[in-house]
């Protein structure tokens, strides 16, 4: 890798401020690593405070051929913030909420807003913002909608490009895109809005966004069932959608993720069961007493050894500790953690955990299984070492095995992390070439230099 000249990096300073130009050893490491085992080291890392300030990065990088990679917190698990050279545009700094408008329902904010601050803020406007990915508390509303980020809450209410309403994105050329608007209906013209939602910063880097809100819930309730067998775990969320409740999340984990988050917490989780389900219900505060009846009432019918209903939120919080502790305590086994993203029919999630399990021992890994039963996105986490290049090439041939499963259930390879880098091998094969070849002509039309985020999801190759 070549280092920029030191006329584009005066150049650079002239638009941000010296200060906000970074291109110490040590700063570029920083920005060269998210949280998969994948790095991308860029030349400079630059953090403007505004759209006029990224377009005129955007142009420079344009006029030079200097590839550029939009960047957030860098918390995103397929690689799609990793910079391949050039300049990594951290837009933490654009952590603006402009505006929280209760009687249309609608908040305008900067990319840079972290999502559990935007949560908070419109919820003391008693307002709700349900997109809730796990990393909430450190994740940026930008990259939650290059990735078209998701979370336990998508079951009941959808994910990220369910709330977009509008966005301001500029272009490889430098110029200023405005797309939707303030509406919740709009079908001016091409869907722009869900063209960018999703494109990982390949077609734009977004600027601003104007986010749908909805009435925050009067109640919830947490529901934990413990069942004996993985079988019974995995046909529950069809026996309670039967019975007309939409649970806001339906989360599993099977028995190895009870084990390592029990080793890791020490809180008295049922290690001896195949598999637990956390169910949350909310909405109006009788409907939710009625709801969570019916839920536990199900979870027994269906072989549920035990059934537990928070009596507060403090005891829902702790019901919920040990689901969002997974990823920390499964790393104190190795250091290497691949967090797979697959998602599958509703029906099929029994037998794409039974298959995990089949290849977790045909393989003899340590996989983690988890994720939102409710909708069929599984997590089977996989933890390993890096620097074992004989385990790495199992581990390898296990992610190409579960994507090949995943598609033949029907299911796709991504529900809600993205592509990136770790995935693009395999994107071929759910789209097909005539898919590959009508997202390249997109990148194209939009891209023709291909400086925009180069090398994710191999649409530039």
């Amino acid at each position: 890798m070549i280092a920029l000249q030191p006329a584009i990096i005066k150049a650079l300073q002239g638009i941000v401020g010296n200060e906000h130009v970074l291109a110490t050893p040590e700063a570029l490491l920083c920005y060269s690593f998210d949280a998969t085992f994948h790095t991308g080291r860029p030349e400079v890392v630059v953090l403007p405070a505004s759209t006029a300030e990224v377009a005129a990065v955007i142009k420079l990088a344009g006029r030079e051929g200097i590839p550029i990679t939009a960047r957030g917190a860098g918390t995103g698990l397929s690689g799609g913030s990793l910079p391949k050279g050039g300049i990594a545009l951290v837009l933490t700094r654009m952590n603006k909420i402009k505006e929280i408008d209760r009687a249309n329902m609608l908040a305008v904010v900067e990319p840079g807003v972290v999502t559990a601050h935007l949560q908070q803020a419109v919820e003391a406007h008693g307002l709700f913002y349900p997109p809730d990915p796990a990393s909430n508390k450190v994740s940026t509303v930008g990259g939650n909608v290059a990735e078209n980020a998701g979370g336990p809450r998508c079951f009941k209410y959808g994910v990220t490009r369910d709330y977009v309403l509008g966005l301001e994105v500029v272009l490889a050329d430098g110029r200023v895109l405005r797309t939707g608007g303030r509406t919740v209906k709009n079908v001016a013209g091409y869907d722009l809005t869900r063209l960018i939602i999703g494109s990982e910063g390949t077609l734009g880097i977004v600027t601003e966004a104007t986010l749908r809100l909805i009435p925050k819930p009067e109640a919830a309730a947490t529901v934990m069932a413990v069942f004996p067998r993985l079988s019974d775990a995995g046909e529950v969320t069809a026996a309670v959608v039967a019975r007309g409740v939409t649970p806001a999340a339906i989360e599993i984990m099977d028995q190895f993720t009870l084990k390592v988050v029990e080793a890791y917490l020490h809180i008295g989780l049922p290690v001896e069961a195949e598999a637990v389900v956390l169910f949350e219900v909310d909405g109006f505060r009788e409907a939710v007493d009625r709801q969570t009846t019916i839920v536990a009432e199900i979870c027994r019918q269906t072989g549920a050894g035990e059934v537990r209903t928070a009596r507060d939120g403090a005891e829902a919080e702790e019901l919920w500790r040990a689901r969002r502790s997974i990823s920390t305590a499964i790393t104190q086994i190795k250091p290497t953690k691949i967090g797979e993203d697959i998602c599958v029919p509703v029906a099929q999630v029994s037998e794409m955990i039974r298959k995990l399990h089949y290849l977790r021992q045909k393989f003899g890994l340590n996989m983690a299984i988890y994720g939102h039963a409710g909708d069929g996105n599984l997590h089977p986490n996989v933890v390993t070492d890096l620097r074992d290049r004989a385990e790495m090439a199992k581990v390898e041939e296990a992610l190409h095995q579960i994507a090949e499963i995943a598609l033949g259930l029907g299911g796709t390879l991504t529900g809600e992390h993205g592509i990136g880098t770790l995935k693009a091998p395999y994107l071929e094969m759910e789209v097909g070439p005539v898919g590959i070849d009508v997202m390249r002509a997109i990148k194209r039309a939009l891209d023709p230099a291909g400086i925009l985020n180069p090398g994710k999801m191999r649409l530039d190759e």
